[in-house]
């Protein structure tokens, strides 16, 4: 029997490119989007069901549940980016942004836990970002969604991994999704951040637009999937190498000097 495999957020970037390739390799994907019949045709996966889920929305998040009668696989992609000082992003879009980002995934995952605890298999991926690890300026509210997603997972693997289920984080560095011209931005008038805001967007979008394919990160998810012992972190992109190393190895200034000044911040 195939495993089945929900895979949230499957209409475009790391989300289609996983229930691509889950569905090549013989899942049974389950791949939503908020509104699955605006997807056209051609932009459909073969092989992938999509179904309506919207993670802001508790009751959306109970009727998907409800009409599942197995899950094996969850990766939960689906998510909103968000840049701006911090004193500049509106409460509601804080809000927002953590109800999409975390409390949806979290409540999604807690609905599918104890059906995979009690088949003695089940594999969750929380599509996380590098900036949980390495944070930017402007970006204070991505990051600590992206960073509270991978620390659920982190203390959740312990609970849930002798009964065979395991949790685990992809951290993509920059990827070409495009997700970066739908990023919500927040910037008051006559901010005092303009200049190094307007200056560090620029660069970021220049980095999203060069940064590596989908289909790598999903490639990564895949092997966390079928890992027999999943790892809590994987990461890819952004010389993820080199840059865990550096963090391990140079004092906390000196990283934060690197990271503001590779984006035209000098500090």
């Amino acid at each position: 029997m195939s495993r089945i495999a929900v895979v949230t957020g499957a209409s475009s970037g790391i989300g289609k490119a996983t229930a691509a390739l889950l569905a090549e390799h013989g899942y049974q994907v389950i791949g939503t989007s908020r509104n699955p019949d605006t997807i056209p045709a051609d932009a459909r996966v073969a092989g992938v069901e999509y179904r309506a889920l919207d993670l802001t929305d508790k009751a959306s998040i109970d009727s998907f549940r409800t009409g599942l009668d197995r899950v094996d696989v969850l990766v939960n992609n689906a998510g909103e980016s968000q840049a701006g000082p911090l004193t500049d992003l509106p409460d509601t879009a804080i809000d927002r942004l953590f109800q999409l980002n975390v409390l949806g995934p979290i409540a999604l995952t807690r609905a599918l836990l104890p059906g995979m605890r009690e088949r003695g298999y089940g594999r969750v991926v929380m599509v996380g970002s590098m900036l949980a690890s390495f944070p930017m300026p402007y970006r204070s509210s991505y990051a600590a969604t992206k960073a509270a997603l991978r620390n659920f997972a982190t203390a959740a693997r312990f609970e849930e991994s002798p009964f065979g289920v395991w949790l685990t984080t992809v951290e993509p560095g920059q990827t070409n999704t495009g997700l970066w011209e739908r990023r919500t931005r927040y910037l008051t008038e006559n901010s005092v951040h303009t200049t190094d805001f307007t200056t560090f967007m620029e660069i970021l979008d220049a980095k999203q637009t060069k940064g590596i394919a989908p289909e790598k990160v999903a490639a990564l998810i895949r092997t966390a999937i079928e890992a027999d012992r999943p790892r809590s972190l994987y990461a890819i992109g952004n010389n993820a190498p080199l840059m865990f190393t550096a963090r391990r190895l140079l004092p906390r200034t000196i990283m934060e000097r690197l990271i503001a000044r590779t984006h035209g911040i000098s500090r």
